[in-house]
């Protein structure tokens, strides 16, 4: 039951539905027709991106923290955090097409693990100077994630000990923003990705600043 209350809190589509009932806008039908947060930022401004973005990470949270109000045991409550994930992915209240899944991850590390957070957004934030592209500091805050859950438990650094079962709801969850970013990795490849107006573009991508 918890698990469908997960999914459900995953699929509600937070920039879609305020782009359509706040703006008359339908964010499927502006920039890269994706209504998470980077696309709510560029379509609808930064009002309704911050709150998209508070939104989507909190769904993460809440899903995550679930088993903890209601006393469920026996169960990792990254699981409740990866179907919000699925959720978000695959919402049912927008036809199981959903966004990219960055701002509910974090939401999840929010709630479980907020120093392996810090330390994957420090990643994101020094990516993100160095490319002005948050796809490219998604995907590698993502491999971070990845290489982390492997080594890290081994010294004992951000995660204590090796939990199995964490470490493949982490690849898993990673995997999913990585494969979600695949056409923005052919727009890198072919320098012409989206950027923000910040950081310092060095890999000289040709496209504007939006």
């Amino acid at each position: 039951m918890f698990l469908i209350i997960a999914y459900l809190l995953g699929s509600i589509p937070t920039g879609l539905w305020i782009g359509k009932y706040f703006y008359g806008k339908n964010l499927r039908d502006y920039g890269s027709g994706n209504m998470g947060t980077t696309n709510t930022f560029r379509v609808l401004g930064p009002k309704a991106g911050s709150v998209t973005f508070i939104i989507d990470m909190l769904k993460g949270t809440l899903a995550t923290v679930l088993p903890m109000i209601f006393g469920v045991s026996g169960v990792t409550p990254l699981l409740f955090g990866f179907f919000a994930i699925l959720g978000h992915t695959f919402p049912i209240f927008a036809g199981f097409k959903g966004g990219k899944a960055v701002a509910t991850s974090a939401g999840i590390l929010l709630g479980l693990a907020p120093l392996f957070l810090l330390y994957l957004l420090i990643i994101f934030t020094v990516v993100l100077y160095l490319s002005s592209m948050i796809s490219l500091a998604s995907v590698t805050a993502a491999a971070a994630a990845i290489i982390s859950a492997l080594i890290f438990p081994a010294f004992h650094f951000l995660i204590p000990f090796y939990d199995w079962l964490f470490t493949g709801i982490i690849i898993l969850i990673a995997g999913i923003i990585i494969v979600r970013h695949k056409d923005n990795m052919i727009r890198i490849k072919e320098k012409n990705e989206n950027l923000v107006p910040w950081g310092l573009n060095l890999t000289h991508q040709k496209k504007k600043a939006e």
